[in-house]
């Protein structure tokens, strides 16, 4: 136990510093400068299903996605950043006036910035205490699952798991690819992969979009073909 802990810890280090260079060098090719289509198209779908149990909406690794101003037209919005340039970034590019601060908490190392129903905690996402999401929150992934490799997926899904157990719901797009014909990132994560990484889970996929040719985001992606798929997870209640 003791061994799989500082692997995991040891993993997380790395992907801070891949994370950090990534924003430090400008390598942004995974951001999109509108909210994305399947976002637009399928969360007031989603949350029309539910209109008096979701309180929030929480973005894990959230970039400066331009997500989070389409998400906070229908609900107060969480986001969770290791980069303080992507923070400073989206709110300065959106021109909001923001507050921020450090986390009181000396043991929990985080820069908390606040402007109309947007919050940023800048800081190890794997840190943040499970208190902090709502167990009525939809949780919304566009590129974060799919930006790490295989270990560090399952370790963020672990803490994803942790939300869904109480309540919570997770929006999550993947990418499919035939991974043997790129390295990644971002990497392929197969439906297969989903019910592993999320067990006892209800799993749906709600549409498929043939991208073969266009690339994912501002990248360009040589692949046989590249279908882009958006699902809903759920904890099955009793499992």
């Amino acid at each position: 136990m003791a061994k799989a802990a500082t692997k995991a810890l040891v993993l997380t280090a790395m992907e801070a510093v891949f994370w950090h260079q990534c924003w430090q060098q400008n390598q942004l090719g995974f951001q999109l400068t509108e909210p994305h289509p399947l976002l637009q198209q399928y969360l007031p779908r989603i949350l029309a299903k539910r209109p008096d149990d979701c309180n929030e909406i929480v973005l894990p690794l959230c970039g400066k996605t331009p997500d989070l101003l389409f998400c906070q037209q229908f609900l107060p919005v969480q986001g969770f950043e290791l980069s303080p340039i992507a923070c400073q970034d989206f709110f300065r590019e959106h021109n909001l006036a923001v507050s921020c601060q450090p986390w009181p908490d000396p043991e929990l190392q985080f820069m908390h910035y606040q402007a109309e129903r947007i919050q940023l905690w800048q800081g190890d996402f794997f840190q943040v205490p499970d208190k902090w999401v709502s167990d009525s929150a939809l949780i919304y992934d566009r590129a974060a699952l799919i930006a790490l490799p295989a270990e560090m997926r399952q370790h963020y899904a672990t803490k994803l798991m942790s939300w869904l157990v109480r309540g919570a719901e997770l929006l999550v797009i993947t990418l499919e690819y035939p991974q043997q014909e790129r390295s990644g990132p971002p990497f392929s994560v197969p439906a297969a992969e989903l019910t592993v990484l999320f067990p006892n889970c209800e799993i749906e996929l709600l549409d498929t979009v043939d991208i073969t040719g266009q690339g994912f985001g501002r990248r360009r992606m040589a692949t046989s073909y590249l279908l882009e798929k958006i699902w809903t997870v759920r904890y099955k209640n009793g499992a």
